[in-house]
Formats: C-alpha cells, structure tokens, sequence
C-alpha cells in the first residue's frame, strides 16, 4: 500500500530531490598522506575530470576529519573521503560516465586512489528544511 506523505503547514518541510545522485566511498592508497591526498584530489585529479565533461550538476568532496573526539567507532571507516555527484536524470549521467570513460581517469587515480576499495551507491535524498 502507498505511503501518503503530509507536509505540516508550521513545522519544518521535508522535500524529495528528483536528481540522479551517486555516493562514492573512496580510500586512499598506501604511502600518501590525508594532506597529500585531499591535495592531489582537488588540483590534479578534479580538474582531470571537468576536462574531460561538464561539471556535474553537484560535485562535492567530504572528506573525513580523523581523531576527532565526535567520530564514533572510526576505526571501523575504511575511506577517506566520500564524494558525491548529482545529474539531471539518469541520460545526463550515463553521457557524464561516456564522457569520462578515459584511461586517463584510471591511471590518475591510481595515483592516488585504492582503487580496489572504491564504493558507489545511487542515493534517494530527503532534505528537512526549517
């Protein structure tokens, strides 16, 4: 049976993105620093990328802060950083994958990257305003 979703006119609003989106869990390799890595990501490899194809409607890198007294049980995080991208629809980001399939892309992460450890999810958002 459907589930009817009912919005509260007072209290915060809760909206359902159309947008394709994919989460990547990413592990650096072995011998680069967190410094080095987030560093070669962000002036070697993402510009690498946008050469390649337009910017993807969102492009986005979090990268995990180690140590922190917030982080719970972080010896079990086996990445780095997890970026996430978003595209119109799902013909926008299979021309994106087209446009980016480039042995380029693989040898420069394997710069990088453990790529053997590479995760990809789609994602659903729900997004609480208010």
């Amino acid at each position: 049976m459907p589930v009817e979703r009912r919005v509260a006119d007072a209290g915060p609003s809760r909206c359902t993105t159309t947008m394709m989106k994919l989460l990547s869990c990413l592990k650096k390799r072995d011998g680069i620093t967190s410094e080095a890595f987030k560093e070669y990501y962000e002036t070697n490899h993402v510009p690498l990328i946008l050469s390649l194809a337009p910017s993807p409607t969102v492009y986005k890198r979090h990268y995990l802060i180690r140590g922190d007294a917030f982080n719970l049980r972080e010896d079990e995080v086996d990445f780095d950083v997890v970026t996430e991208m978003g595209w119109e629809d799902r013909d926008a980001f299979q021309a994106w994958m087209t446009a980016v399939s480039d042995e380029r892309v693989g040898i420069d992460e394997a710069r990088f990257l453990d790529r053997s450890r590479t995760r990809a999810v789609l994602i659903d958002d729900q997004v609480t305003t208010g």
